[in-house]
């Protein structure tokens, strides 16, 4: 199963985990990159994560998050349909980089864009294009937690 992890998830483990919920994400991203590490989920990486990343200005963290790329299985590179997809996507609300990075999800035929911006998978599951999920949602999914649902 092909997923795309957007950069806030990559960030959600170096977040305040005094909240249960961002404890919570944190915990169930880092369940989700330990199953790509396995080879039961396949990572999809971007240029689009490659350019967000190197503007962190937290030095260790961008060298963490940087190493993800090594273990992705398929790369987005710039391109005419990505740009397109996401000048389109950004005309429903989308931010400009959000929109590039569900471009690329799309794009790379990923079965899930996983992200922990509430306002973001709103909006991008409006759009039936992809499956938007928070990380706790997608773990769920991957591990098929709800084999008897429809």
């Amino acid at each position: 199963m092909l997923i795309y992890l957007d950069m806030c998830c990559f960030n959600r483990p170096f977040d305040d985990q005094s909240q249960s919920r961002i404890r919570f994400e944190s915990e169930a991203k880092l369940v989700l990159q330990q199953h790509i590490r396995e080879g039961k989920l396949s990572l999809v990486w971007s240029y689009i994560l490659d350019y967000e990343n190197s503007l962190n200005p937290f030095g260790d963290r961008r060298e963490s998050i940087k190493l993800w790329r090594t273990h992705a299985q398929t790369y987005v590179a710039e391109n005419e349909r990505v740009i397109t997809k996401a000048r389109a996507l950004t005309l429903t609300g989308i931010k400009p980089f959000d929109a590039l990075h569900v471009s690329c999800a799309i794009e790379a035929n990923a079965v899930m864009f996983v992200s922990t911006d509430d306002g973001l998978l709103r909006k991008v599951k409006t759009s039936n294009e992809i499956h938007a999920l928070f990380p706790g949602e997608a773990l769920a999914q991957a591990e098929n937690w709800y084999e008897n649902r429809s």
